[in-house]
């Protein structure tokens, strides 16, 4: 049995007299780690190394600090298989699932060699007479990533380069649930010979997050996870002045006109919300279809959900894995549940798949025909395989149920008419949108981020948005006489 340790100032750190957490195999229930929940002590030490490295890293030069970047992007591509099978392991997504969300954090890391040219300032020569001014680009200091477990790669790698690669140091938080792909990633890192102190790993839960929120060293938080916690999160930061963005949770509505192509449309649909068993920010939740096609579209739904394969990461043509939690299925359960006593068709019961595993947290594809916003399972994120088909007349009618959401992460529509395309784009009210495309996920050179209680803070990630989160700027005023 593996007990995790902390990665303080370049060494592995026993914390075996602290308070465990079980890390799971969610494909078969067994325990396959213990991790240990840091105390606001352990938090201050491991404050201290990052302030300690910061010292001199900021006076690493940007193009000196990239060359660790290129070095890391190497040995990550070497170990893409790998820790897609850690993924798969601690996590329980599908492999091919797994090895897609390697892609993206490689794909993090390459934009991240682009800094020496995004963390370029500007300058006006003359602002007026004999006055120019110029504007420069300084890292804020020791900064902190608390990240999720859905993502145990992608997310360290959209929040490891970025923050280091602009001249901050980092203390790292990965999830309590899926800690173990992370604190690979750290040790990858270490064969670049990155100096101590620069990136640290600190494992916890809500005690390490109140302690890295009260940090006065601590200068930004970035957040990914559930809407409660991304929301107090946001609140402790800012009044603690800290720089915070705090990624939150979703509920993606896709708008399926008439004229859309069903065949691709629905099979995009289905993976986008079952696939990672509905565990993800960007899932497909509610499907908003106008009621000249509703009962086609919820026929083929359900027969294409009856049709996925329910079934370990590992399996060959898998489609929904399990859950991360025992927990978390008796949650997701509930929601099914609900749904049945607030009167929505349920065509498709996933909580028959249940019976088919004697190990694992398994759940199959929940389909919901005639649900309204006045439903629980409308309302709320329910980050599992639920989907739910709310019926409309027309397209002003389904912008109008999707903007009803509090959440706007991301919205689609599937439709052949560039208007409606047009009109979707310009009145839907959501940070990612897709036209025909089932996850309108951004790449690295984009900026990611939702709107409404999908996300608290000004700033995105990823893109650009990732330099100013990271850096903050001085504007000098110069004249000679």
């Amino acid at each position: 049995m593996e007990i995790l340790k902390n990665f303080v100032g370049g060494k592995w750190e026993e914390l075996n007299d602290r308070d465990m957490g079980d890390v799971y195999n969610p494909a078969t229930g067994e325990v396959i780690a213990r991790v240990p929940f840091s105390t606001a002590e352990d938090i201050d030490r491991a404050v201290e190394k990052a302030a300690d490295a910061y010292a001199s890293w900021r006076k690493v030069p940007v193009i000196k600090r990239t060359r660790y970047i290129f070095q890391y992007l190497e040995i990550v591509r070497r170990e893409r298989e790998a820790l897609s099978r850690m993924v798969t392991t601690e996590h329980g997504k599908s492999y091919v699932d797994a090895l897609a969300e390697v892609d993206r954090g490689i794909e993090s890391l390459e934009h991240a060699a682009a800094a020496p040219t995004l963390m370029m300032g500007e300058s006006l020569a003359d602002v007026a007479s004999g006055l120019e001014q110029t504007y420069y680009r300084y890292p804020l200091g020791v900064v902190a990533g608390i990240t999720p477990y859905n993502f145990p790669v992608m997310i360290p790698l959209w929040v490891i380069p970025w923050a280091i690669v602009t001249g901050n140091t980092l203390l790292l938080k990965p999830s309590e649930q899926t800690p173990m792909t992370t604190v690979r990633l750290v040790e990858l890192l270490q064969e670049t010979d990155l100096p101590p102190g620069v990136v640290n790993i600190v494992h916890g839960a809500k005690d390490a997050v109140n302690a890295l929120l009260a940090h006065p060293r601590i200068q930004a938080i970035t957040f990914t996870g559930s809407q409660p916690t991304a929301a107090y999160i946001y609140e402790t930061a800012a009044k603690y002045h800290k720089r915070v963005q705090a990624f939150s949770g979703a509920k993606n509505h896709a708008i399926v006109l008439r004229d859309a192509h069903l065949e691709p449309s629905i099979d995009g649909i289905l993976r986008a919300a079952f696939h990672n068993g509905g565990q993800r920010c960007m899932a497909t939740s509610v499907v908003v279809v106008e009621e000249a096609i509703a009962d086609e579209v919820v026929a083929r739904l359900a027969e294409g959900a009856r049709r996925m394969k329910v079934g370990h990461g590992f399996e060959e043509n898998v489609d929904v894995t399990p859950l991360i939690r025992d927990a978390h299925r008796a949650r997701v359960v509930g929601y099914i549940d609900g749904g049945v006593q607030e009167a929505a068709e349920l065509v498709v019961d996933g909580r028959a798949a249940m019976k088919q595993f004697e190990k694992g947290f398994y759940l199959g594809p929940t389909v919901f025909d005639r649900v309204t916003p006045a439903m629980r399972i409308w309302q709320e994120e329910i980050f599992g395989p639920v989907l739910s088909v709310v019926r409309v007349k027309d397209l002003g009618e389904a912008i109008e149920v999707t903007n009803r959401s509090r959440f706007a992460n991301g919205a689609i529509i599937y439709t052949e008419s560039g208007k409606a395309a047009h009109t979707f784009r310009e009145e839907i009210d959501a940070g990612m949108v897709g036209v025909n495309v089932n996850i309108p996920l951004p790449v690295a050179f984009f900026p990611f981020g939702g709107h409404k209680d999908s996300f608290y803070g000004a700033i995105g990630e990823n893109g650009k948005d990732a330099v100013q989160f990271f850096t903050r700027k001085k504007t000098v005023s110069t004249r000679w006489f």
